[in-house]
């Protein structure tokens, strides 16, 4: 029963009942959106409406009462909040975010590089890699700098948060003074979370309280944390309550950026050598196609080649069409609302189904093929959020803030993963083995990790 509520039972329901669903879950209404028409009101037309994230025990517990920016409802606080989210982490003028990647892509690129011809567990890779780009970017340190210990524990908390936000909790859905019910044990697990999240998050912050005592730290940079908390001194002399920021502030904002900063970007990587090794012909064009602009002669995937790698841009939106970071995108309305004739009350919580979109077979023909050369089309939809049929990082005011950050990533590691190395799977297994079963979470993480072997394709050394 529990599975008709995660985003592939809920395409199956659109496809008998329609691109709009209600569903009565005991006190709550449940709106599924399935269709780009639909979409397209929801997200765009009348967005103001269904600005609003709804609040689950998960999300209440976890992100400090909505304190963050991800799940806080929408308003003058998220207005300001937002703002200094892009200007802190994510704007071009913050070159240290931009730069932490190629320097992150490159060490992971050393590190495959050092394990030539050996099976690679490629989700963990790629979890390592967004992991470190995060630290650098908002934390001001790596795995090179930090105990590793403590880097495996944020993976553990960023795995669990995944899975209690996407679960289905039926103790969502009853009055409030009902709360003491757990048939799922879901409750006493977002306990143990938080408990683990604050541990972490707080060591987080002391670090850096403690950096700005220490007299020797002139010349060190200064990273997210350092100014949210330089921000957070300035905040005593504010008044207006409603846009103040408090600790918790700070916290959520940091648990945003652990989240949503490596979790999405890791899996779209192991996703897309997942689809590569099933399709060996796709694979082969990418990689040709990198072999002829970057050349076999340098390791190095420049900026400057980006541009230039069409048919590689085509296997990532694919990948994301197929597989979007964020397969459910949560929303509640404001105030009543009427859709396509159907009427939507004040707080429903409303599910815009990027999955479903993206496997419409109005929308896409065989939708549920591998097939890059799809997005060679001129009238092939973008990544800008207004072509609802591919919304993978949302559209509107909630669309994604670090979309432009994330994307950078991900083409600069896949680009560097293929282009360096010949990817095969392990002896014994062939292409039609590879499988794409998915696991539990609010993103869509891989059932079964991909494990690969890679082997240099370079002409040139690769060196530090």
């Amino acid at each position: 029963m529990m599975s008709q509520f995660n985003h592939r039972g809920l395409a199956k329901l659109s496809r008998t009942y329609g691109g709009l669903l209600h569903l009565r879950l005991g006190f709550s209404h449940l709106f599924v959106v399935s269709s780009p028409q639909i979409a397209r009101q929801v997200l765009q037309v009348q967005d103001h409406v269904f600005s609003n994230r709804p609040t689950t025990i998960a999300i209440r517990y976890l992100t400090y009462g909505k304190s963050d920016l991800a799940f806080c409802n929408y308003g003058a606080f998220w207005r300001r909040m937002r703002k200094l989210y892009v200007m802190m982490l994510f704007s071009r003028k913050r070159a240290e975010s931009w730069v932490s990647v190629d320097e992150e892509v490159h060490k992971a690129v050393r590190f495959v590089a050092a394990n030539d011809g050996k099976p690679l567990n490629v989700c963990k890779v790629a979890f390592s890699l967004t992991r470190d780009i995060t630290f650098r970017a908002a934390f001001g340190s790596s795995s090179s700098t930090s105990d590793e210990g403590r880097l495996d524990e944020f993976l553990e908390i960023i795995q669990e948060f995944s899975k209690l936000f996407g679960e289905f909790n039926v103790a969502d859905h009853v009055p409030s003074w009902l709360g003491w019910i757990d048939p799922q044990g879901i409750n006493k697990r977002v306990e143990k979370a938080r408990k683990s999240l604050d541990g972490f998050i707080e060591s987080i912050i002391n670090d850096h309280l403690n950096k700005t005592k220490r007299e020797d730290n002139a010349d060190e940079e200064t990273d997210m944390v350092d100014q949210l908390l330089a921000f957070y001194k300035e905040e005593v002399q504010v008044n207006d309550s409603v846009t103040k920021i408090n600790l918790d502030n700070i916290k959520g904002i940091i648990m945003d950026v652990m989240f949503g900063g490596t979790e999405t970007v890791a899996l779209a990587i192991e996703w897309v050598l997942t689809e590569l090794l099933r399709s060996p012909e796709n694979l082969k064009r990418v990689q040709d196609e990198l072999a002829t602009v970057v050349g076999l002669d340098r390791w190095r995937v420049e900026y400057t080649h980006l541009e230039k790698l069409t048919f590689l841009k085509c296997v990532l939106k694919e990948t994301l069409r197929l597989h979007p970071p964020f397969p459910l995108l949560l929303h509640e309305t404001v105030e009543d609302a009427e859709v396509s004739g159907y009427s939507i009350p004040k707080g429903s919580r409303v599910l815009v189904n990027t999955y479903a979109l993206g496997r419409d077979s109005d929308s896409w023909s065989d939708p549920e093929m591998f097939n890059p050369s799809r997005f060679l089309d001129p009238g092939a939809p973008d990544l800008k959020g207004n072509s609802f049929e591919f919304i993978p990082f949302g559209s509107g005011r909630r669309s994604c803030p670090g979309m432009q950050l994330g994307l950078y990533a991900f083409e600069l590691a896949v680009a560097h993963l293929l282009h360096c190395f010949t990817w095969r799977l392990p002896d014994g297994v062939k292409s039609g083995d590879v499988d794409t079963a998915e696991g539990p979470g609010l993103t869509v993480p891989k059932a079964n990790p991909l494990v690969a072997v890679p082997t240099t394709r370079l002409l040139c050394p690769i060196v530090s």
